[in-house]
């Protein structure tokens, strides 16, 4: 198998929203350039980057998946993303190493809240990106009115490099803007057409915002532009694909994945428009005394990469993608991890689709897939034992709703947790808790319907038949008030006895704590320790709804002991004794837990947020305007009141709003809530 440079090469993401066409243009991509001999189909369950069983089922992408291809002695790594953003960890692992996108637009829907969540992240990371209008083989789909709406919503910037044509109504081909060549399907491929007087005057004024376009990317051409000299095609493909690299100028095509129309330019496109992995900025790595280091994209620099993606196969285990971002890897190389191992290669391969086709070396730029390296998973880097360094890790987007998974057969514990691991390794946003208070088993993701689908997985891939149940919510007691109780326990029966009597003072705090003020010896220092332990011990269980006990200090202030019947289990005894003496007597209270959250929303919707906010007790802590009119509310709220908001906030924002959370504190919960926690929690 040819090894490429990257020069020669191309890393590309297809995204857009659910439904778009997506796996279909990859398909056709694929078939266009020789790849395959015939294209699969979706329906079928056919296609090279739906090849999960999962995938299958639903009939939707749900995973990454690279399907390399081959054009004019380039490599282009076409990576089919999800467009569902209950997957959204896919996109943000993939963004990282890619130089070049298409953002695929269905004509008949055009921009979508998923197209612009997509179109945020590739802006965010400043990604070169292509549109490409999908679909325009539909009825009553109107380019101006799609143009329009991609420019309002996505852009001024998005620039049409083709024109759609028909006869009529009906779309069968395009014009080139840019080279001012048509092209027309004649129901197998497309063949060459002339540009028809009645498109002439709409393309020549296309034609002239492109040339205007090349005109802003260089002083001497913005001269040439106004003086009114024409360019020529060289001047205007360096112009676009300078104004293409620097993000300045969004090219727009349109076509029809199903019937291969668009597909030869776009591809043509990749090679003359989109930027190799050494062009643009360098990697910024970091070594192992935290310098920083720069890294070219260059066979010349010792080895690093970093892995973006992991799949678990039933067939192969643990297969890891990885980008080389320098360097040349070969097979049984030693590398360094960053998890401070060293590992050799075993194993180099080509991945297409779910195919894994052996390789011995791979250079700086490309894409290749390692199995059988332990302990390998998403985020993490290799690089060259005597050069080792670490690229910083994505941060993925944290767990915001939880179920508690409820095992139909209490055999299956052993088998659930090996499964779940498996599954956190595909996809780092899945958490998993074991609430050792509530004796439940978490499991969060990013929506409900995030969370329904590793059920389902649960169930139908892995064979373990469970329900689920909601989330308890821990509380905490603590005291307000200080107050001083004894503690005896004093006990004769026969041979040694016990004998433990404590005096300690019980006080609010702001952590668990233990002191002593004993004098002249009421109670010897060796006992001291049993004291302790009997309060912490204590402190495991509140008499209000039988909740741990937080944030109280303990002091010891005197005691009696017997010489003989005197021993740790007594004063430990006496301890809790004393505690529980005094706890009705400190004025206890119920601790909510308390949840940071930072919510990101478009601004029409932040009224009816905030507002829905208000309603669950929350306390707004900021409110600030980020990129692309989207607005960041910090805000705090008890756990009780948003086990159901990813759901709402879908709703309050049409899917477009998101969320993180994070534990921050306890804090006093209303007299109203205690209430109702005490009653539905009674000490029996």
């Amino acid at each position: 198998m040819k090894i490429y440079e990257a020069k020669d090469i191309r890393n590309i993401a297809i995204v857009g929203h659910q439904g778009s066409g997506k796996t279909t243009l990859v398909e056709s991509l694929a078939y266009c350039s020789n790849l395959i001999t015939k294209k699969g189909e979706i329906s079928k369950k056919n296609t090279l980057s739906d090849f999960t069983s999962d995938e299958q089922r639903k009939q939707s992408s749900i995973s990454t998946a690279i399907v390399p291809i081959y054009h004019k002695d380039h490599k282009i790594n076409l990576i089919d993303l999800p467009g569902n953003d209950d997957f959204v960890t896919e996109m943000i692992g993939v963004t990282r190493i890619i130089k070049g996108a298409v953002l695929v637009i269905d004509a008949t829907m055009k921009v979508q809240v998923g197209t612009i969540k997509a179109w945020n992240t590739l802006r965010k990371r400043n990604i070169p990106t292509f549109i490409y209008i999908n679909k325009m083989d539909k009825e009553n789909v109107k380019f101006d009115e799609i143009l329009s709406d991609i420019r309002e919503k996505l852009g001024r910037n998005a620039v049409p490099f083709c024109y759609p044509i028909g006869h009529e109504t009906h779309f069968d081909g395009f014009v080139n803007v840019v080279d001012l060549k048509a092209k027309k399907y004649d129901g197998n491929k497309c063949v060459d057409d002339v540009i028809y007087d009645d498109k002439k005057l709409k393309i020549f004024e296309l034609h002239n915002m492109i040339c205007e376009a090349v005109a802003g990317t260089d002083d001497a051409l913005l001269e040439k532009f106004f003086s009114g000299e024409n360019f020529t095609i060289e001047e205007i493909h360096s112009g676009l694909r300078k104004g293409v690299l620097n993000s300045d100028l969004i090219p727009v095509l349109v076509g029809s994945a199903v019937n291969n129309i668009g597909i030869h330019t776009l591809l043509d496109m990749f090679i003359d428009y989109l930027p190799n992995p050494s062009d643009l900025k360098p990697y910024f790595a970091h070594d192992l005394m935290g310098n920083e280091v720069s890294v070219s994209t260059s066979i010349d620099e010792p080895f690093s990469g970093y892995v973006f993606k992991t799949y678990v196969d039933p067939y192969s285990g643990v297969i890891n993608l990885l980008k080389i971002n320098s360097g040349v890897l070969r097979l049984n190389d030693e590398v360094y991890c960053s998890d401070g191992t060293t590992q050799k290669i075993s194993n180099l391969f080509i991945m297409t689709g779910k195919n894994l086709n052996a390789i011995n070396e791979a250079y700086a730029g490309d894409i290749v897939a390692l199995t059988h390296v332990d302990n390998l998973k998403s985020g993490m880097s290799l690089s060259n034992p005597k050069n080792p360094i670490v690229y910083p890790s994505v941060k993925y987007p944290t767990a915001v709703i939880f179920k508690a998974l409820v095992l139909n057969n209490k055999n299956n514990e052993d088998k659930i947790g090996i499964a779940l691991n498996k599954i956190q390794l595909e996809d780092p946003s899945v958490e998993i808790k074991r609430n050792n208070e509530t004796k439940q088993l978490l499991l969060g993701g990013l929506s409900e319907t995030h969370v329904n689908y590793i059920i389902e997985k649960l169930i139908n891939n892995y064979k373990i038949p469970l329900t689920t149940d909601e989330p308890k919510v821990v509380y905490r007691e603590s005291i307000t008030a200080s107050c001083e109780a004894e503690g005896r326990y004093v006990k004769q029966s026969g041979g040694s006895g016990f004998y433990g009597i404590v005096k300690m003072r019980f006080e609010p705090s702001d952590k668990e704590e233990f002191k002593e003020e004993i004098f002249g010896g009421a109670v010897p220092k060796n006992f001291f320790p049993a004291v302790e332990k009997g309060f912490f011990e204590a402190l495991k269980q509140g008499q209000l709804a039988s909740f741990p006990v937080i944030r109280v200090k303990a002091t010891l202030v005197d005691g009696k002991y017997h010489s003989v019947d005197s021993n740790e289990m007594a004063f430990k005894m006496a301890a809790i004794l004393a505690f529980k003496e005094a706890y009705k007597k400190c004025k206890p209270i119920i601790l909510e837990p308390i949840i940071r959250i930072v919510i990101h929303v478009d601004s029409k919707y932040i009224g009816s947020v905030i507002s829905d906010l208000n309603s669950r007790r929350a306390k707004i802590l900021s409110l600030e305007e980020g990129e692309h009119n989207v607005q960041e509310i910090e805000a705090l709220v008890p756990e009780s009141e948003i086990i159901d908001y990813a759901t709402k906030l879908k709703s309050l924002t049409q899917a477009s709003g998101y969320f993180n959370r994070s534990f921050y504190t306890y804090e006093k919960a209303p007299d109203y809530i205690q209430e109702r926690i005490i009653k539905e929690n009674q000490v029996k």
